[in-house]
């Protein structure tokens, strides 16, 4: 079955999610921008290698690895250790951005899986699919970074 992706069609429909999440994980919208087209490209030219069953989730994947990609050319990935599930503080929509250079300090694969758990609201199983990783991996990273983006809004709270 030949499955062919409209690309413009599929630009129209996650182009601006795939910026968002590319911007969690690189941490500027221009590159962001960068990885977002080049993951475009990258799924034009292989869609052959689509399955078909979850454009999105296939979209993710290769945005995540183009962002990971380019991290890691930089050398900037490491994990937290674990502890137990924070409670995160409450915080109103206009100290969004406030909030966002809080956690600026989180590792650009934590940002991401933040961002597709709670933004986006993919599953264990689905996130695993995209980053790679067994779902279990992928609830242990997700406690680590909720963990670490806790403790960098409790001390961002604390400071205004």
């Amino acid at each position: 079955m030949d499955l062919r992706i409209d690309l413009d069609e599929a630009i129209k429909q996650h182009g601006a999610k795939l910026l968002r999440y590319a911007a969690s994980i690189l941490g500027n919208h221009a590159d962001a921008d960068d990885a977002v087209q080049d993951a475009f490209i990258a799924a034009h030219k292989n869609q052959s290698k689509f399955d078909g069953e979850n454009l999105s989730a296939w979209l993710y994947k290769i945005t995540y690895n183009i962002c990971m990609n380019k991290r890691r050319q930089h050398g900037f990935l490491f994990f937290a250790d674990m502890r137990e599930e924070p409670a995160i503080p409450e915080y109103s929509s206009s100290q969004m951005p406030e909030i966002m250079q809080a956690l600026s300090p989180l590792k650009p694969r934590e940002r991401a899986l933040l961002y597709m758990r709670i933004i986006e609201g993919y599953s264990y199983d689905e996130l695993a699919h995209i980053m790679g990783k067994r779902p279990g991996a992928i609830r242990m990273m997700y406690m680590r970074a909720k963990e670490k983006a806790a403790d960098l809004l409790i001390e961002f709270k604390e400071e205004i």
